[in-house]
């Protein structure tokens, strides 16, 4: 069986460490608005970020594996937490 990697997560762009409930609230707003550009989401965020602190929390979203962000910074939500709870319920047959 082989041993999973830990990979960590190495900011880029980073003023400042942006606090937990800015991660939270742009997670929200990313989930809500998804299929649409960056800086449209940025603009509509209900207070205002730095620019670089939410291009950290996305580069962070996007290595946690919660969402895609495409060549034409269209953002993708991919997480899928019903499909998790399904397989802490079942469990996985390989």
């Amino acid at each position: 069986m082989q041993k999973s990697v830990f990979v960590e997560f190495k900011p880029k762009n980073l003023d400042r460490y942006p606090r937990l409930d800015t991660v939270l609230m742009v997670e929200k707003a990313l989930f809500k608005h998804d299929d649409r550009k960056l800086s449209w989401i940025w603009k509509h965020l209900p207070k205002k970020v730095m620019w670089t602190t939410f291009l950290t929390i996305v580069d962070y979203l996007e290595h946690s594996g919660k969402i895609l962000v495409d060549k034409d910074k269209t953002i993708v939500w991919i997480w899928n937490p019903a499909l998790v709870e399904k397989v802490k319920r079942e469990g996985v047959e390989i």
